[in-house]
């Protein structure tokens, strides 16, 4: 059946009038905060414990809008008789938000942990030089992340997890019990 020539027409103008009719909502915002879903993006945070100075998220950045200096340091053997190690350590770790366009590429490749969604949004700058920040700035982020979801009650149990729970149970069922038939001092004794 052929469609009614027209109709997308009137489609259209039924869902502007409907629109129209309806009240508006204005929200408050300086006033009144916005209620936003928990795991909202804002900003980026970086966990710099985690960051091994891969530079993963540096490279998968579209926007190249990542900056990240590093050096090597040597590290002592950890046994006597050992190679000595080297490591990166990291110098400067920076995120143009100017330049960002909040992919969350860099957060889903990074595969240590050290970026993060954060929900905090009121980061406007007067001057455009402001909104590159340094990793202390991203530090401060960091600690508005929220805690993740709770996972689902039927859900499979972490693999890290179970593991750690499996190699405990081994470890408690070689320890050997102590004799419970042991008698107390005192009792017993006529």
């Amino acid at each position: 059946m052929a469609p009614i020539p027209g109709s997308g027409l009137a489609k259209g103008l039924a869902v502007t009038l409907r629109t129209m009719t309806r009240k508006s909502v204005t929200e408050q915002y300086p006033d009144a905060l916005p209620h936003l879903p928990p795991r909202t993006r804002g900003v980026i945070g970086l966990f710099e414990e985690n960051c091994t100075v891969c530079m993963l998220c540096a490279r998968e950045c579209p926007d190249w809008c990542i900056y990240i200096d590093s050096h090597k340091e040597t590290v002592p053997p950890a046994a006597p008789g050992g190679r000595e190690r080297s490591r990166n350590v990291l110098d400067r770790f920076a995120i143009d938000f100017s330049l960002c366009m909040y992919c969350g590429i860099c957060i889903e490749v990074c595969p240590f942990d050290a970026l993060f969604w954060s929900p905090e949004f009121e980061y406007a700058e007067t001057d455009i030089r402001e909104l590159t920040h340094e990793r202390d700035k991203l530090r401060e982020w960091m600690w508005t992340v929220p805690a993740p979801p709770a996972l689902d009650a039927g859900a499979e149990e972490p693999k890290e997890i179970a593991a750690a729970r499996k190699a405990a149970e081994k470890l408690a069922a070689a320890q050997p019990e102590p004799p419970a038939d042991r008698a107390e001092p005192g009792e017993g004794q006529s």
